[in-house]
């Protein structure tokens, strides 16, 4: 299957939870001004759009076009995004870039194969720069509820070659073992609070349980998701305190490319 996000993109823009202000500024002041930053995997611009404001431009690539097009409706006025058709495997058909971001995108690529090509097509200053949930995430809280109905609708994640699904592999371990092998990571904590569309809307975000993904049972599994996580938590709100971190790398000092 390869629409993994077919009908999801306006439920990822409303209820994926954004990286926050301090994580984006750290983005922006490793990058510079003057960049020009990749987002590859950008989706509906969740990195793209704040950080556009921070760097000369924003090459936000994304393989979905149902993601661009919302990402191009919430970035409207935003003069220095260009929306690309792209993805970790057509690299070299991209205009030029001093940086890459990835956010919730790099797990889904073969992780060893893309950073060794962006060896070759990063200037000697570019880093790689990953924004999401630190290596030591909690479980989400409803997520014991939504098991349960994903097992019933018999729902699983999709894997890539090299994925971190795949191999289990960690991110920082593939970079420390990748030409940018100089590390430095910052997490930025806060907190959130979900009601309950909020927490349907957001699985309505994954992949694996997209509305492409569902077809005709998405509105039962809506239904069985409410009934399960209410039975969870009848109060219908839920409190997650959410760690980003955001994780530099670098090619080790005096390296030659």
């Amino acid at each position: 299957m390869t629409d993994l996000f077919g009908g999801a993109a306006p439920y990822y823009a409303k209820y994926r939870a954004g990286h926050g202000e301090p994580a984006i500024e750290h983005l922006a002041m490793t990058f510079g001004d003057d960049s020009t930053v990749l987002d590859l995997g950008c989706g509906p611009g969740t990195v793209a759009i704040p950080l556009a404001r921070r760097v000369r431009e924003v090459l936000a690539v994304d393989p979905d076009a149902e993601m661009l097009a919302e990402g191009r409706r919430l970035a409207a006025r935003a003069g220095n995004i260009r929306w690309l058709s792209g993805d970790s495997t057509r690299l070299r058909e991209l205009p030029g870039f001093d940086h890459v971001v990835m956010g919730r995108s790099f797990h889904w690529m073969d992780r060893r194969a893309v950073l060794l090509e962006l060896d070759e097509l990063l200037p000697a200053h570019g880093v790689v720069a990953l924004v999401g949930p630190s290596r030591a995430g909690e479980e989400l809280p409803w997520e014991p509820a939504m098991r349960r109905v994903r097992d019933a609708f018999g729902v699983n994640t999709f894997t890539a070659t090299n994925s971190y699904q795949a191999t289990g592999e960690h991110h920082d371990d593939v970079l420390a073992a990748s030409p940018f092998s100089d590390l430095d990571a910052i997490p930025y904590e806060y907190r959130q609070v979900y009601d309950l569309e909020a927490v349907i809307g957001l699985q309505l975000s994954y992949s694996y349980t997209s509305p492409a993904r569902l077809g005709d049972r998405m509105e039962s599994f809506t239904r069985a998701a409410r009934r399960a996580l209410l039975a969870h938590n009848p109060r219908g709100t839920w409190e997650q305190v959410t760690v980003t971190e955001v994780l530099i790398a670098r090619r080790p000092p005096g390296r030659a490319r």
